[in-house]
């Protein structure tokens, strides 16, 4: 899985990032905590210095010398779980518990399979209710390892637990 990349990133204040990604996406980054835990991140305290940050060699990084740089990986990941958002991550970890390859992901929720690589993969955002989909669709899921026929209806859900 390879993220997606930084198109462009601003320095709203002293360890926060607002960073637009190749998505169309615009998230914010707080990484006061990674300046505060990593020595090398330490110079970062200087706001002069953090305001100074420039996106990196083809967008797979942001930097503010040539020591100091983070990877778009560890930053789309980072946004992602701020904003309450799914990642690409954590789309890959439900196709992996759940036995799932690209095609029968497709269809379990009924999207294309080009779609679903493009979820795992980063290339695009994952919609709050694809991943919302997927956890219904882990929650209502029979024992067995083979994919239902269909999802049940939100009446007969309703009528099978109440």
């Amino acid at each position: 899985m390879k993220p997606p990349r930084i198109d462009a990133v601003t320095a709203l204040e002293p360890g926060v990032l607002e960073i637009r990604w190749t998505t169309g996406e615009t998230l914010i980054a707080h990484i006061d905590d990674w300046i505060e835990r990593f020595s090398l991140l330490g110079p970062l305290r200087d706001p002069a210095l953090f305001s100074q940050v420039q996106v990196g060699w083809y967008g797979h990084s942001v930097v503010w010398s040539s020591e100091m740089d983070l990877g778009a990986d560890q930053l789309y990941e980072r946004c992602k779980e701020e904003a309450g958002l799914p990642t690409p991550q954590l789309f890959d970890d439900w196709m992996k518990r759940n036995q799932l390859s690209l095609q029968t992901a497709a269809d379990a929720l009924g999207l294309s399979r080009r779609v679903v690589a493009y979820y795992r993969n980063g290339a695009k955002p994952i919609p709050r209710q694809t991943w919302l989909a997927c956890l219904g669709w882990e929650a209502t899921r029979p024992k067995a390892k083979t994919l239902p026929r269909r999802l049940p209806t939100a009446i007969e859900y309703a009528a099978a637990h109440a």
